[in-house]
């Protein structure tokens, strides 16, 4: 088995869904879908021919940062080891939702995450 590459596994800045453009017409304009414990809502072709992603872990489920802060970097690490289901360049915005008011181990969202990109890999 070949060693992965340095970028192979990296989440670079490009590769983060940000500014309020972007954001609202993923939000206005994508389609939703739900997956487990997430909630997401995509746009394909955003001209860029880079997936991005963003994630969200509202205040109201969880008051302390250090859980929510927990559960980003969770939904980072399960997006950033397995973004690779995705096609090459299809230029996807992702906004990924945790709506439990659950605390779930890393390996559940690994797992809901890797659904939720098979899904969208295979609606090309």
């Amino acid at each position: 088995m070949e060693a992965p590459s340095q970028g192979q596994f990296s989440l670079p800045k490009a590769e983060r869904l940000s500014g309020r453009t972007a954001v609202a017409s993923v939000f206005s304009k994508g389609k939703w879908g739900a997956a487990g414990v997430l909630r997401y809502c995509f746009l394909k072709g955003n001209g860029l021919g880079i997936n991005r992603v963003m994630v969200s872990v509202p205040k109201k489920n969880f008051k302390r940062a250090v859980k929510r802060n927990l559960l980003r970097r969770r939904l980072r690490e399960s997006w950033r080891r397995q973004k690779s289901l995705l096609p090459e360049g299809a230029g996807i915005d992702v906004a990924l939702l945790y709506s439990s008011k659950e605390l779930l181990d890393y390996r559940t969202i690994y797992d809901t995450v890797g659904v939720i990109l098979r899904r969208l890999g295979n609606d090309e």
